[in-house]
């Protein structure tokens, strides 16, 4: 599956006056790093690659580090659920490139 999620705090520590929240997404992208999961962030969510037990234990480990930075989190997920197929966070943009470049000619 790929899962792509992206957490928001709000409330106490996240209240910054220019309503930046990088420190508390640094935290949530180190604990996507160390899982070992293929991934990808983009200024908007981050994407990871596993099964449904390994991306939801990321999930929730980066939420719980989210939570250090406010009174409460906002998740968003979305997933692709594709049983049997790996590599497609990649695979699916190859896809894609091959399909612009057919029409293109």
């Amino acid at each position: 599956m790929i899962a792509a999620f992206c957490l928001v705090p709000s409330g106490g520590r996240s209240s910054r006056e220019d309503g930046g929240v990088a420190e508390a997404v640094a935290a949530a992208v180190t604990v996507v790093r160390e899982s070992g999961l293929p991934h990808h962030t983009s200024s908007m969510f981050t994407e990871i690659e596993g099964s449904w037990d390994e991306c939801m234990a990321v999930v929730k480990k980066a939420t719980e580090a989210v939570s250090q930075f406010g009174t409460r989190v906002e998740l968003v997920l979305k997933a692709d659920i594709r049983p049997g197929r790996t590599g497609e966070m990649t695979a699916k943009l190859e896809r894609l490139e091959a399909e612009i470049s057919k029409a293109a000619k």
